[in-house]
């Protein structure tokens, strides 16, 4: 009866949290305005100075559906949850929900020199909270010991390395937008495109 209970609370969050994610990806493209052309202005060209737009919209894109396709697995290696784990997932899910914002400043500055910068920054933060509040949810799930006994040690840490990084490497492209943005966004994009590999597959003793 108990881990019939403990089932169901967990699927109560995935399915909240599924909610969550099905609406911040599609505030992604409401983000997006059609062109309005005057006069002997191209359609074509007006579409194609819209790439800001798309860009940030499949990064972002790309992005959230990693998180969403991690998360559902990411519960499997907890055995139940509590108080402060439900918080902590609220916690990631309004980070999730925010990233529509910076995503959309992004693809309205991208292009304007003296405005392309902050807009950088503000992404690069906006890529950076879910990745805190996913370590936070690791972590405090060790600290709980709400992990599955019987997931292998050397897994643990490896996946307690993994979201360390990812937390540096989101940090470091924070502080590296304002030496340099394009190079903060390439190394956000390259992370991006890391993560769309198959993850490894967790790793179990007895």
């Amino acid at each position: 009866m108990a881990d019939s209970h403990e089932q169901n609370e967990t699927q109560r969050i995935e399915a909240f949290s599924d909610g969550v994610f099905a609406i911040a990806i599609t505030l992604l493209i409401i983000e997006i305005a059609v062109p309005h052309v005057e006069g002997d202005q191209s359609l074509g060209k007006a579409l194609r100075e819209e790439w800001p737009s798309y860009f940030a919209y499949v990064l972002s894109f790309i992005t959230i559906g990693i998180y969403w396709a991690n998360h559902h697995s990411f519960f499997k290696l907890f055995h139940h949850v509590d108080h402060g784990f439900l918080m902590l997932n609220v916690f990631f899910l309004m980070t999730i929900a925010f990233l529509p914002f910076p995503t959309a400043v992004l693809a309205e500055y991208m292009e304007h020199a003296d405005q392309r910068q902050a807009a950088i920054a503000f992404y690069t933060l906006g890529l950076l909270l879910p990745a805190v509040a996913w370590f936070s949810l690791w972590a405090w799930a060790n600290f709980r010991e709400l992990v599955v006994h019987d997931l292998a040690p050397g897994y643990r840490r490896f996946l307690t390395r993994q979201y360390l990084a990812s937390n540096l490497i989101y940090a470091g492209a924070f502080v590296l937008s304002f030496i340099n943005e394009w190079a903060a966004l390439a190394l956000c994009t390259g992370i991006t495109a890391i993560y769309v590999l198959p993850p490894r597959r967790p790793v179990f003793v007895g």
